[in-house]
């Protein structure tokens, strides 16, 4: 994911995997990586959460949003391009969801390619949850940066919260779900009516429709939601901030990365065995340019079911899940079930 991919990516001029490549992930030629389920192994990890699904501890959920909550606004990495105007728009639909959004001077600025410095933007992260009349916090921008407050020393806190962003923002959502603290909503802000009406559910404590892709591998499995930006998660494996998959349905997404990439990315995945365990894997939408693709290259959908086909474990494509429309919310830590052979995920 690269750093101006449009930061909340509308993906204009991307090539996207899924229903439209003329892959249909059966009978295409392409076998499954060597690397069998079996042979994955676990590295040490400093995080417990995810351990086993019976092992594991139940996860602190927010309060839902009662008419009144107050919900901040942030951006932890990149500047918010067309704040005042964005911005208004913004508050006007909290307000009418019956919440208030504050939008503070630092998430409004901007500082080189930040929103402010690290020092601002840690402020105001720590300020959100040590501010018990917070609510919610919302991530009105992308970029990059997130990262960076985990490195100056962000930690969620005992406090649940809700936190609703994705792309970059997805540092944050793994290490909050690291944490063992639940309210972390992999969605955007920018959607349309029915986008928006489904982050309103979530926040409120509703139930909400389950999503349609396309089966590549049957089965019908289980366990906590993990949805996340490829490359983001990638640059955490390792790190303390790392939730581990065991038992978890695991749901992947990415913009302005090319195929080859992508099999990078997911081979680190398979070689430092994070994916041991895993319950199930959903992928939502991955965007790139064609332009580092040359004639005969393995498509995006090809080296999708090439790493993860061999797994052993439901697989589920064209989620409609992360960069471009729509961009449907997803809860991390929440069950979810994933139907392999009708290609759904559904919030249980």
């Amino acid at each position: 994911m690269r750093r101006r991919s449009l930061l909340w990516g509308l993906g204009a001029g991307l090539t996207a995997s899924g229903l439209g490549s003329g892959f249909s992930g059966r009978g295409a030629g392409v076998v499954a990586g060597s690397l069998g389920k079996g042979q994955l192994k676990t590295p040490p990890g400093a995080s417990t959460w995810g351990a086993s699904p019976r092992g594991r501890q139940p996860l602190g959920a927010p309060a839902p949003l009662r008419p009144g909550s107050r919900v901040l606004a942030i951006a932890p990495g990149t500047w918010w391009e067309d704040a005042a105007k964005e911005g208004l728009g913004l508050q006007q639909r909290f307000a009418a969801a019956g919440w208030s959004l504050e939008i503070p001077a630092a998430t409004a600025g901007r500082w080189r390619w930040f929103s402010a410095s690290d020092s601002e933007r840690l402020k105001l992260l720590q300020r959100a949850w040590a501010d018990p009349g917070i609510d919610a916090v919302v991530a009105v921008a992308g970029g990059w940066g997130s990262a960076r407050m985990l490195e100056a020393g962000w930690q969620p806190g005992p406090r649940p919260l809700w936190l609703v962003g994705f792309s970059d923002v997805s540092a944050l959502l793994l290490a909050q779900l690291a944490a063992g603290n639940g309210g972390g909503i992999h969605g955007g802000l920018q959607g349309d009516d029915a986008a928006w009406a489904r982050l309103v559910a979530l926040l409120r404590g509703e139930r909400v429709a389950p999503l349609q892709g396309v089966g590549w591998r049957g089965g019908v499995v289980t366990g906590p939601l993990v949805v996340t930006n490829l490359t983001v998660a990638t640059s955490l494996i390792g790190t303390r901030w790392w939730p581990p998959l065991a038992g978890c349905v695991l749901v992947l997404e990415d913009v302005g990365e090319e195929p080859y990439r992508v099999d990078r990315m997911l081979t680190q995945w398979r070689t430092a065995g994070v994916l041991e365990g895993v319950a199930g894997i959903g992928l939502g939408r991955f965007r790139w340019k064609q332009d580092d693709v040359q004639p005969g290259d393995l498509t995006m959908d090809e080296v999708l079911l090439e790493r993860l086909g061999g797994l052993g474990v439901p697989l589920v494509a064209g989620l409609p899940v992360g960069h471009g429309q729509p961009n449907w919310a997803l809860p991390l830590g929440r069950l979810g079930q994933l139907d392999g052979q009708r290609g759904s995920l559904a919030v249980v």
